[in-house]
């Protein structure tokens, strides 16, 4: 039985990394994963081709819309769904050979199939050949989420989809209802909007991406309400039936009057569930909560000592740059380094377009903190690079401490938000003030001017362009 100092069950963002790191520190590194192809959730049916349709879908609502407007003529520009998917099923195969080539490089043990536990350091790899073992004298559990079912929701992965049904659909749905307007809803159902489909969403929270700072759940609605997307926010999902090719979703509003949607999809998007059924835990003397994570401590570690989890699998936010950080973090614990992360310092997006990101306290748990605050916000409208490129949409928003002006919560909404929040990230890290980052040079014309003016703006209605 080949032994390993470290084994890694599950090869996406948060298991890759991991091993990687693992292998540039020294150790001998074996990864699993049940699939044929590594990169996890995120790689093959997740982050990538999500960002590869939401892409794709954008460039056909500017052909169909804005191409005039900058002086450019087609003719009426049509949907092709199976090449826009072929397209997509291409950039996911070479992200998953790259991981692959990788793996090679780092001289990275890689078995194909379902890992689970025989004891605290053993692991049996269920392959189609025939059972394989192996030992580690440490594993790192990183086996991800799936999505989360309603139990009056089943999906069916024709009618009643979850988000990787969404993204192979070989057609645009002519209506399609959306149960979840946080990311997954809304960047798959903006993808459809795009493309033609009439879209409902339906939510239980008073308010769209609801963990969100409030400006820019009202931005986002607004946004998706000018490309077609209709919302329906306090209302609770109760049933949702299928007849044909017919779909029939039906909720109680917060009058708990019962309404009926209807469509030729529902796309059930409530979240996901953390993947650790089939690990056989018990037989390494570790159990989960219930809700089926890992319970583990700041360093990562379970119950037991040697045996760490990571990513979508414990407590925290389910990031595919979250898990990153946890994996490069637990390497470098076993390597005897002193590693930290500072979990308000992960930065959460949505892809949709306009973009959303955002690091550090919203507004509304700043006032239920009782804390003193200053904000300040710059619309996107008013800088000549985003009348340049038409993407006036949006704004950014910085608050910052009333006494000390230590930068507490940066949100943006508006083009190339998921990168601008790397600048409240490092400003964050530390420990800018407003002024700070108000005093830097930004270079002219770009989009990242927004958050100079802002942060002039939070110093005390300095900004000025407006």
């Amino acid at each position: 039985m080949t032994e390993f100092d470290v084994a890694i069950i599950g090869s996406g963002p948060g298991g890759y990394v991991a091993a990687i790191r693992c292998a540039q520190l020294g150790m001998k590194t074996a990864i699993i994963e049940k699939y044929n192809t590594l990169g996890g959730t995120c790689l093959n049916v997740g982050c990538i081709p999500s960002k590869a349709l939401l892409d794709s879908s954008e460039h056909f609502i500017k052909a169909q819309k804005e191409f005039a407007d900058h002086g450019i003529k087609i003719n009426e520009p049509k949907v092709d769904m199976p090449q826009m998917t072929k397209r997509k099923a291409s950039v996911v195969e070479q992200t998953t050979k790259g991981i692959d080539f990788l793996m090679d490089k780092n001289k990275i043990t890689v078995f194909h199939g379902m890992g689970s536990f025989e004891d605290e350091h053993t692991l049996k790899i269920a392959k189609e050949d025939g059972d394989e073992k192996i030992k580690a004298k440490n594993i790192i559990i990183a086996t991800g989420s799936k999505p989360t079912e309603l139990p009056f929701a089943k999906f069916d992965k024709e009618r009643i989809i979850s988000s990787t049904e969404a993204l192979e659909l070989q057609e645009v749905p002519k209506k399609m209802i959306v149960i979840g307007a946080g990311i997954i809803g809304l960047e798959l159902g903006s993808v459809y909007a795009r493309l033609g489909a009439e879209v409902e969403v339906v939510e239980y929270m008073d308010r769209a991406i609801p963990t969100f700072d409030g400006a820019m759940s009202k931005e986002i609605t607004k946004s998706l309400k000018k490309i077609g997307v209709k919302f329906h926010f306090s209302h609770k999902v109760s049933d949702v039936s299928r007849n044909g090719d017919s779909v029939k979703v039906t909720a109680t509003d917060k009058k708990d009057k019962e309404v009926t949607f209807e469509g030729d999809y529902c796309l059930v998007a409530v979240g996901r569930t953390a993947y650790t059924d089939k690990l056989n835990l018990e037989a390494a003397g570790l159990k989960t909560t219930d809700r089926g994570k890992v319970e583990v401590n700041e360093h990562m570690q379970t119950a037991k000592g040697h045996i760490y989890a990571i990513g979508d699998v414990v407590r925290g936010a389910m990031l595919a740059h979250k898990a990153e950080e946890e994996g490069v973090m637990v390497a470098e614990i076993l390597a005897g380094e002193k590693p930290h992360i500072d979990y308000n310092l992960i930065p959460g997006v949505v892809y949709t377009w306009p973009e959303v990101a955002s690091v550090g306290k919203t507004e509304e748990e700043l006032k239920e903190e009782g804390r003193a605050i200053k904000t300040g916000s710059f619309p996107f409208r008013a800088l000549g690079r985003a009348r340049a490129s038409g993407d006036v949409e949006g704004l950014i928003k910085i608050i910052s401490d009333k006494e000390t002006d230590e930068i507490l919560g940066f949100h943006a909404i508006g083009p190339r938000a998921a990168d601008l929040v790397a600048e409240g990230v490092v400003a964050m890290e530390y420990r800018a003030s407003a002024e700070d980052l108000a005093r830097m040079s930004h270079a002219h014309p770009t989009y990242a001017e927004a958050v100079k003016e802002a942060a002039l703006a939070a110093t005390g209605n300095r900004a000025l362009h407006v």
